[in-house]
């Protein structure tokens, strides 16, 4: 889990480093997975296979592609046009989206422990927007793209916890990203598609999609939400790091605070209900 959520805190440094558009490296990063995915769910076996796979599963795995391509596409917008701790902070936004869709959509009450984390989660990127406001537009701007794709990030989950049902981790992760990149075709960058350098397209094909995603999707199943949430804790961590020593991205105190809220509420959104 540790390992999986370390791959993904890189993903926003290659994508700054990527020669090509945001949306063409979230189109290599789909393409390039989707074949290796694929194979590795074939190999692996077991229930859930490809065979089978047709109707309403096919349909909620294009859905689920769908709203991963949104997803991809306006963070990688959003990459470049914030610090690269704002990025992977907001687009774990979604964690706290879940179950505001669960208490709208499904009319399901939430808990104390789901209110609380709202609660945190928006006082902490409210510091965090208006700190954004503060040094320019276009942080302001890369900030809410980020919050966008933690919208759509929230749409694929709903969708693939379906695709799931029917279909086991793997297989459903390669459908995804399959149907991902095929949405994610037509709105690529014409002038800068093909990499010079595609050292950082694999590194979030191979790194971010297919080890970071599959071990993740593998270590949820042997963990506690808890433990999941603390793991997933290591993204946002290392994404600060590298913006500090490689783009001087370092974070003010209101920044901090909001940090610190918003890494809060990651923990509260994951506690045990009668914690």
């Amino acid at each position: 889990m540790i390992t999986g959520s370390a791959l993904l805190a890189f993903g926003p440094w290659l994508v700054r480093l990527a020669d090509v558009g945001p949306i063409s490296s979230a189109f290599w990063r789909l393409a390039l997975a989707a074949p290796a995915l694929i194979l590795l769910a074939r190999f692996t076996g077991g229930p859930g296979s490809f065979a089978p796979v047709r109707g309403r599963v096919l349909l909620l795995s294009a859905v689920a592609g769908l709203a991963f391509a949104a997803d991809l596409a306006v963070w990688h917008l959003g990459i470049v046009r914030t610090t690269l701790a704002n990025a992977t902070l907001l687009a774990n936004a979604a964690t706290f989206l879940l179950p505001l869709y669960a208490m709208i959509w499904r009319q399901q009450r939430p808990g104390r422990g789901a209110l609380l984390a709202l609660l945190v989660a928006a006082i902490g990127m409210a510091l965090l927007l208006g700190r954004s406001a503060e040094l320019s537009p276009r942080h302001l701007a890369g900030d809410l793209l980020c919050l966008a794709a933690a919208v759509f990030y929230t749409g694929y989950l709903v969708a693939i916890d379906d695709v799931r049902g029917k279909l086991a981790a793997l297989p459903a992760l390669a459908m995804a990203t399959l149907f991902g990149a095929i949405a994610l075709a037509p709105l690529v960058e014409a002038g800068a598609f093909w990499p010079r350098d595609w050292w950082p397209i694999l590194g979030l094909a191979i790194g971010s999609q297919v080890l970071g995603q599959g071990l993740i999707v593998y270590a949820v199943r042997h963990l506690s939400a808890l433990v999941v949430g603390l793991s997933l804790l290591v993204q946002p961590a290392i994404s600060a790091a590298l913006g500090a020593a490689r783009f001087g991205e370092i974070p003010g105190p209101a920044e901090l605070a909001g940090m610190a809220l918003v890494v809060a509420a990651l923990v509260i959104a994951r506690l045990p209900a009668k914690a």
